[in-house]
């Protein structure tokens, strides 16, 4: 039996624990192809090249893994690997991931791991972002791995039955203390951000984004939030339509 084609990128660059445990636990399901940035993408979102050459060397090749680094964005990533590595061999599968810190809420919009995950859906195949609720560079990513492999095997045996992009979160518990598998909403919550005005050495002020999180329904448990902190594996499906059309109605008696 053939093995499955799985194409893997991330927004921690290249060299990130969390890539590097997504790659070795796609290697135990099929033939793995990965892109990743550099460096670290993180916040990219969407972002892609236009005004400066990308790069692309091969970092290693063992067997049926094959890993490669790009100077650009995660979105750059995937545009690489569908556009010109794998042109015409497209794989049963993407993932991004597996992010450090988790991707719930409203971070999905800013995520570079999901704008990857979304970017690859766009070419028709399924795509699942992966992200761990821990952002320390050393974080143990045992269960996220386990989770991870259960899920693209769930994936790949059910392709035409599942929507293409899924935002999965795991969090930062033992396997063993994790409660299960929801399948959830987004969470509504918004990050308030300041910025901390520091002075470098020649007293010209610069400055560092910094932010919280703001639970606007803690209580709602079909979030993803709410799934997070309760323990369980939070996964929402994602739609890239971002037409409100609750308010077409309402809209067509102001405009036109």
């Amino acid at each position: 039996m053939k093995k499955p084609l799985i194409f893997i990128t991330n927004d921690d660059g290249v060299n990130a624990l969390g890539f590097r445990t997504l790659v070795e636990a796609a290697g135990r399901i099929g033939r793995v192809i990965a892109i990743a940035p550099e460096t670290t993408q993180s916040g990219k979102a969407h972002a892609i090249t236009m005004y400066s050459p990308l790069y692309l060397r091969q970092v290693r090749k063992e067997g049926d893994v094959e890993v490669y680094a790009c100077s650009g964005t995660p979105v750059d990533c995937v545009k690489m690997a569908f556009d010109h590595l794998l042109a015409d061999n497209y794989p049963d599968i993407s993932l991004s991931g597996i992010n450090h810190g988790s991707n719930s809420a409203i971070s999905v919009i800013y995520s570079g791991t999901m704008g990857a995950a979304i970017e690859a859906s766009f070419y028709g195949r399924p795509a699942i972002g992966l992200s761990l609720a821990d952002e320390h560079s050393n974080a143990d990513f045992t269960a996220a791995a386990i989770v991870a492999e259960k899920i693209v095997r769930d994936v790949l045996g059910k392709v035409d039955e599942l929507p293409l992009c899924l935002n999965v979160n795991v969090p930062a518990v033992p396997y063993e203390d994790i409660k299960g598998i929801r399948l959830c909403r987004q969470n509504r919550g918004h990050w308030k951000e300041s910025f901390v005005c520091r002075q470098d050495p020649r007293g010209v002020d610069y400055f560092w984004l910094t932010g919280e999180f703001f639970n606007s329904e803690p209580n709602s448990e079909d979030t993803d939030e709410w799934a997070l902190a309760h323990n369980y594996v939070s996964v929402v499906p994602i739609q890239t339509d971002l037409t409100n059309y609750g308010q077409l109605e309402s809209l067509s008696g102001i405009i036109g």
